[in-house]
């Protein structure tokens, strides 16, 4: 079990206890000294008198302290109730003596000791009053924490005042805040779970079933064209590429999540890794009729990064791009200087995302409402490992967009 590290006093409690005796002793004196005047002999007397009924006093209290009695007390109201009676009785007693020892009338002290009884009582019954109002809020608490662990996670305590219970109060309602956040997202991520085995089961059976349908109709000779084998073929070959494809995403989705991503990260150019992309997708933008281009501001390079996963990162914006812009519109790949660095950005001119599904674009298998497919939507992991990518170099990833007017995605990376 983890141990629970406390803020310890500088000086133990007996120490403390000892020290506040002694300086009462010493202002008793010097008030006495002030306003009577004594000579020397009496000073003595007083200073040995008090001497005595302090150290009394000290091993009064310690003893009681010695003995666990705070820590065997079941009620807190007695331990303070015990304490003011023992202060009390201690009190009469020194303030008894020396009045025994100084005033000559008989009636003068039985006068001072029914004072001393009376101021007494009133102590112990002040002290009750402080002690129930303390301990009121902490029954307060005690009863949240008892809800709290039957699984009520929303319930708050009132914090009033500026001590520490108050504190306590605060830091109670803020546990209670985290667990009740801890609890929901691990409702999502359980939601999550049974969603992503669902999408996965849909997403390897649909190419299973399609590859199983066209090897049995080849092995069955239900085809003997040569052109439609060799087209069977092709789709097999084109399924089973979407098979392989989707499991190394969600290898390295795993990754990701168990934060064994390996990165290599050595200073290269962003601006190369750009003009890579754009090579590799001007064919198929050509294609789609769709420009697309690119800009690098200057003095940008060398950027620290893994270049083969930031260039996984760049092709999958801008895959995404394509594939949301039609005809005639244009994909942007964007480099520019930002105070965290290097900012890079890929915009593009399509019918832009649904404020619905904006809050969930980073989300594993998430494709929103008009791409459920896998022929329109891809695997649902691709903005997902993006994302994972970007924050394990340092940087954030983010994405702004509005319907019918193009969306902008963007990740940062730190300079070196």
């Amino acid at each position: 079990m983890d141990s629970v590290m406390t803020r310890r006093r500088p000086v133990s409690l007996p120490l403390l206890f000892a020290g506040g005796v002694a300086l009462t002793v010493a202002l008793a004196l010097a008030i006495f000294y002030v306003l009577m005047h004594p000579p020397v002999s009496e000073i003595g007397a007083m200073a040995a008198f008090l001497t005595i009924t302090a150290l009394v006093s000290v091993a009064a209290g310690y003893g009681a302290y010695r003995t666990g009695w705070i820590s065997r007390s079941p009620h807190i109201s007695w331990i303070l109730l015990g304490g003011y009676a023992l202060s009390s009785v201690l009190t009469f007693i020194n303030v008894w003596v020396t009045a025994r020892l100084m005033f000559a009338s008989q009636h003068d002290l039985l006068l001072a000791t029914v004072l001393l009884l009376f101021a007494g009582g009133i102590a112990m019954s002040l002290g009750y009053f402080f002690s129930a109002a303390l301990t009121d809020e902490i029954l307060i608490l005690n009863q949240a924490a008892k809800e709290i662990a039957q699984g009520n996670l929303n319930v708050r305590v009132p914090v009033t005042g500026r001590n520490e219970m108050a504190e306590l109060a605060h830091t109670f309602n803020e546990m209670a805040e985290q667990l009740e956040a801890a609890a929901r997202k691990q409702r999502e991520l359980d939601t999550l779970r049974r969603d992503l085995v669902a999408w996965v089961g849909h997403d390897l059976r649909t190419p299973l079933t399609s590859i199983r349908v066209l090897l049995e109709a080849l092995a069955d000779g239900v085809v003997d064209d040569p052109t439609t084998v060799q087209r069977y073929l092709q789709t097999a070959q084109r399924q089973i590429r979407s098979l392989s494809a989707l499991i190394d995403d969600l290898f390295e989705m795993a990754e990701l999540d168990a934060g064994g991503l390996g990165l290599e990260q050595h200073p290269n150019s962003i601006s190369d890794l750009i003009s890579d992309t754009l090579e590799s997708f001007s064919a198929l933008a050509t294609q789609q009729d769709v420009t697309l281009e690119g800009s690098v501001e200057p003095g940008i390079d060398p950027v620290c990064m893994d270049a083969g996963k930031i260039g996984r990162v760049l092709a999958n914006l801008v895959s995404n791009a394509l594939q949301h812009t039609p005809a005639g519109g244009t994909v942007q790949i964007l480099a520019l200087g930002v105070a965290e660095g290097v900012q890079v950005e890929v915009r593009d001119t399509g019918e832009g995302i649904n404020p619905r599904d904006l809050p969930h674009i980073f989300d594993q298998f998430y494709r929103g409402e008009k791409s459920r497919s896998r022929d329109t939507g891809g695997s649902g992991l691709g903005l997902a490992i993006a994302k994972g990518i970007v924050e394990a170099h340092g940087g954030r990833v983010g994405v702004e967009s509005s319907p019918s007017e193009g969306t902008r995605f963007f990740f940062t990376l730190p300079k070196p």
